[in-house]
């Protein structure tokens, strides 16, 4: 099982909306196959491991791992959980049932019902871990929320604008820490910042320093004040303007309207629910990440702290959560904290 969850996570990035998903297929104490879902719309991890078999003739006598419950459904592909019964594979072992309502037990109940032994809870937890982007998608009609800030040693995201006289991004980390945060960027389906940070410092929110996709761009500007010079106007990948005035798209760059007066946190993450995007990063501000964790709205939030004290200026959040990791890159640490919710 340990290994059907090395293989999912080598395609985390690129399978959503699906899930993360790894098989082997063990005869004896011998590997004899093994495959992951790597592309959405493509094989699932199940038919990879099968077809990776060289004898099919033992598939009759092995055992089949994989970390999620095998789907039952006919969506982009046939149900894996039928073609297990038509190779005859006597036994499955699975980590986690899936709780999408699709699936949901149906494709342990199919196995069972053809007289196929099915072991389920098998290090269940950390297959919930692995695809918890896709578990918080399901159970909680919400993306999976990341909070990402940089702060100085002394516990600050900014200097005073007004007081130093700087129009460009006030750098705390190294360019290592960059690339890091580039490699989450291409990891996750979205990420998004408010208006203030969009004047601050004109991000390009893309994955220039790693390999993978550009996500979603989302900025929060609910007055339309932004002028169409900044960076994430580009028109270079998917962008969308959360505001109070109005609905239009123009070429990649999307405006939507949302009520500010009440929620509209909630409302946000419901257009995203909707859309399908199950991941989001916010990179915000003060005022961006603030109203997000006052709400609760977050799963992770991952800080790095530099070596630079400024004195003064725009405060980080307070620490928040549980520290469940911690390591130095360069010239920063960087804590991971969870929402003990």
């Amino acid at each position: 099982m340990k290994r059907c969850l090395e293989l999912a996570s080598l395609a985390t990035g690129m399978v959503a909306p699906n899930p993360l998903v790894g098989s082997v297929i063990v005869k004896g104490d011998r590997i004899i196959g093994e495959g992951w879902h790597n592309k959405y719309g493509g094989n699932h991890a199940e038919v990879n491991a099968i077809d990776s078999v060289k004898d099919k003739s033992l598939l009759t006598s092995s055992v089949l791992y994989v970390n999620l419950e095998p789907c039952s459904h006919y969506g982009k592909t046939p149900p894996c959980s039928r073609l297990i019964a038509e190779m005859k594979i006597p036994e499955v072992v699975v980590g986690t049932t899936d709780t999408n309502s699709l699936i949901s037990g149906k494709g342990i109940r199919f196995l069972r019902d053809k007289g196929i032994k099915v072991i389920t809870g098998v290090h269940e937890n950390f297959a919930r871990i692995v695809n918890r982007r896709y578990f918080t998608f399901q159970e909680k009609k919400r993306p999976y929320i990341i909070l990402k800030w940089a702060q100085s040693a002394d516990r600050f995201l900014d200097v005073d604008r007004e007081l130093y006289g700087n129009d460009r991004p006030v750098w705390i980390t190294s360019e290592t820490s960059r690339s890091v945060v580039h490699k989450w960027r291409a990891s996750e389906q979205a990420v998004l910042v408010g208006a203030n940070t969009v004047e601050k410092d004109d991000p390009i929110l893309n994955v220039r320093s790693w390999t993978g996709k550009n996500p979603l761009r989302i900025v929060i500007d609910p007055g339309l004040r932004l002028s169409h010079h900044f960076r994430v106007f580009d028109k270079s990948q998917p962008t969308i303007v959360i505001n109070s005035k109005r609905n239009n798209k123009n070429g990649l760059t999307e405006f939507i309207k949302v009520n500010f007066c009440d929620n509209p946190e909630h409302k946000i993450l419901d257009l995203l629910y909707k859309r399908g995007i199950q991941s989001l990063i916010i990179e915000g501000g003060e005022y961006t990440l603030n109203r997000f964790i006052n709400n609760g709205l977050w799963d992770e939030a991952r800080v790095f702290t530099g070596d630079s004290v400024f004195g003064s200026g725009v405060p980080a959040p307070p620490a928040c959560g549980i520290l469940n990791d911690q390591l130095n890159i360069m010239n920063s640490r960087l804590e991971l904290f969870l929402n003990p919710g």
